[in-house]
């Protein structure tokens, strides 16, 4: 698979503020990238920039080939939607998917196929004569992906296409139109603050944070091996101890010394456990396994302690469970519990479980990496 689309150095400042520093990304064909990262991080900065519609201080944009560094929008082979749907009030369905094509002269008669062959695709067949205003906000959100995909681009951008839809609506259409993207088999990036959102979708994630890429992977890797404090904490649920190193390669967290995998503590880039070292370790909620006692663990598994359970924070599926005690020091920890896990063994706030830490799934960063 080859590259369709390469950022060198993109940087961008905004009088004496640096939006973006030396932003370095290659986009294969077909691939569904997510910006991912909180308000203000620089990911809609960056997609602008991809669109022509923001001009990058510095760095350079190829294409397919092409560079676009300083090309206007209308000479960029792409197709976007925003947020806000941006679809024309005062013309019809047909109207605004075909806007792009009438400007482009396209006979009629390939104007009216190609609106009925998207309308088919994005699943809104028979809506050509009505307004957006006679539409929900999902079917006008797939109104624009039709206009964005009518003059067939090679690259689609998406900002923050579903955040200003209900919770139902957005998980339905964001697989809908993870399954359109793969079946046109059209370069994708999309924008988000929304976590599960880019998990759910993405072949590839872009962590950034503060104008810089913290990480890039597949979903799975971000998510289970995060390079930074930040993706760890911002990627899903996680808990932070501080810890020491104590003799043998162990951590001392709280009163509680834990071992550590040995595949996994060779690939902390660089971490050490050295005696007495200060470390952070994360650990996602879902790593904590939980039993009604010491008891239900093997002989000689080590990892394991006591703590008193808080509350608990029910989910649906599973719950969220808080527990603290002496063997995790002023420590608490979140663990993940099944429903019927408390309905089995008559579990309540109040009660004492026990936990194991499960070694392989520790990840550690130095305390200058978590400051």
């Amino acid at each position: 698979m080859t590259d369709f689309l390469r950022l060198q150095g993109i940087t961008k400042r905004f009088g004496g503020f640096t939006a973006l520093q030396g932003i370095d990304l290659s986009i294969r064909a077909g691939e569904f990238v997510c910006f991912l990262g909180p308000s203000g991080c620089g990911k809609t900065t960056l997609l602008r920039i991809i669109a022509g519609l923001e001009t990058q201080t510095a760095g350079r944009i190829e294409q397919g080939g092409r560079d676009i560094s300083r090309l206007p929008p209308a000479q960029r082979d792409y197709g976007i939607v925003f947020q806000s749907y941006a679809l024309f009030p005062n013309l019809t369905v047909a109207d605004n998917i075909a806007y792009g094509l009438v400007n482009r002269r396209t006979p009629k008669d390939q104007v009216r196929a190609r609106v009925e062959e998207l309308l088919g695709l994005v699943g809104l067949p028979g809506t050509q004569g009505k307004y957006p205003a006679q539409l929900s906000g999902g079917q006008q959100q797939r109104i624009a992906l039709a206009r964005a995909l009518a003059t067939s681009p090679g690259l689609l951008l998406l900002d923050e296409p579903l955040s200003a839809l209900d919770a139902i609506v957005r998980v339905h259409l964001r697989q809908e139109i993870r399954s359109l993207q793969r079946k046109l088999g059209v370069t994708t990036i999309m924008v988000t603050h929304d976590q599960e959102e880019a998990l759910s979708v993405a072949d590839r994630i872009v962590v950034m944070n503060h104008g810089v890429i913290d990480q890039i992977g597949r979903p799975e890797e971000v998510y289970c091996d995060p390079a930074t404090p930040f993706v760890a904490d911002f990627v899903g649920r996680v808990n932070v101890f501080e810890a020491r190193g104590t003799p043998g390669g162990r951590l001392r967290i709280g009163a509680t010394e834990v071992e550590l995998d040995q595949v996994q503590q060779g690939s902390q880039a660089g971490v050490g456990v050295g005696i007495g070292q200060s470390v952070q370790v994360y650990l996602r909620p879902e790593d904590v396994v939980v039993a009604p006692s010491r008891g239900h663990f093997a002989e000689g598994v080590g990892n394991v302690l006591e703590a008193r359970l808080e509350k608990v924070e029910f989910l649906g599926a599973y719950c969220l469970a808080r527990l603290s005690g002496a063997e995790l020091g002023d420590q608490g920890l979140t663990a993940v519990i099944s429903p019927h896990f408390l309905a089995e063994h008559a579990v309540a706030p109040g009660h004492t479980l026990a936990l194991r830490l499960r070694p392989e799934r520790l990840r550690l960063f130095s305390a200058a990496q978590a400051s």
